[in-house]
């Protein structure tokens, strides 16, 4: 008895989704002159400071 080999099985694979361009804040519009503003995430807060140094310091 022959049997015929079976037919490879290819997964459907979806069309990647068009990339959302990365959103671009700048620290002045963010801090409005301030040198430290609260965040919110997930119910926690967090505290985005810039440094003497200004640097920026992200501290749950």
């Amino acid at each position: 008895m022959h049997t015929s080999p079976l037919p490879a099985i290819r997964p459907t694979v979806a069309a990647p989704a068009a990339a959302q361009p990365v959103r671009r804040l700048t620290t002045a519009g963010l801090m409005q002159d301030q040198r430290e503003v609260e965040i919110e995430h997930a119910g926690r807060i967090y505290r985005l400071r810039i440094t003497q140094l200004n640097k920026l310091i992200l501290t749950a």
